[in-house]
């Protein structure tokens, strides 16, 4: 027999945002399942799309502003303006309906992806562009079906970072192809292009393990996963002759 209405819990949702990279898009999901997710219709149209594609999932799943529970986004490093866009939508959703909230690190949500190969590795480097010939760099192992943390990101060298590699290895994100000579020369086995782009349902398949271990972040503080900080800072600098003091920062488009 069912319950009376006022006695039905209200179902439970969560969102996953993904706005780390050129290619945006959002997830919605009830407890550990995600729905269904959508890609921005255009390149760099994260400040354009991410509000309207929100409240679209939204309406299609029949989630009430009071039906969610908690957002996750992916936190970087990655194009610091879609960073900005991310997190600062993530901490308006949290605070604004009192959800709690998950940043999930962009590399590792890129790594996932390994995991559609036929034969998936045993470790994984992403790669992404930080321009000035560097790159942001992460090391990751495979624990069953996931892809976990060597250690934190880090802003290297891609020749390098990819030299001191342990093997076998494979490498993968969208710095292979800006930087192809030096991963060339590595050895590295490098995994197919298409592998590279970060997807929201992965940012939420990750957000659901974080979330169940209590990995929830407080949304006053929650800012992007910096490695350096912003060229915008540095410019700022250089003009002024001072120092805005020491900090990490994802990489500028």
């Amino acid at each position: 027999m069912l319950k009376p209405a006022a006695q039905v819990e209200p179902r439970r949702y969560a969102l996953a945002l993904e706005t780390s990279g050129q290619h945006g898009s959002v997830a919605i999901g009830r407890q550990d399942e995600c729905l269904e997710s959508r890609r921005f219709s255009a390149e760099m149209q994260h400040a354009t799309e991410l509000l309207p594609t929100i409240d679209a999932l939204c309406r299609a799943h029949g989630a009430k502003p009071g039906y969610l529970a908690w957002v996750c986004v992916s936190g970087g490093p990655g194009s610091f303006t879609g960073l900005r866009v991310g997190v600062t939508c993530a901490r308006m959703l949290a605070m604004g309906l009192w959800l709690a909230v998950v940043r999930v690190p962009t590399l590792e949500v890129i790594a996932q992806n390994a995991l559609q190969t036929r034969v998936p590795p045993q470790r994984v480097v992403v790669l992404l562009d930080a321009k000035r010939k560097r790159v942001f760099a992460g090391q990751f192992k495979r624990r069953g079906d996931r892809f976990v943390s060597a250690g934190p990101p880090v802003e290297a060298d891609p020749r390098e970072f990819c030299a001191k590699q342990p093997r076998p290895c494979a490498v993968m994100g969208e710095g292979v192809s800006v930087h192809r000579q030096a991963v060339r020369d590595s050895g590295l086995v490098v995994l197919p292009e298409h592998l590279s782009r970060p997807r929201a349902e992965v940012v939420f398949q990750l957000g659901v393990v974080r979330a169940a271990a209590g990995e929830v972040d407080d949304p006053r503080g929650l800012v992007p996963i910096y490695v350096r900080r912003p060229e915008a800072e540095e410019v700022w600098e250089r003009r002024h002759g001072v120092a805005t003091g020491k900090g990490d920062e994802g990489h500028l488009r």
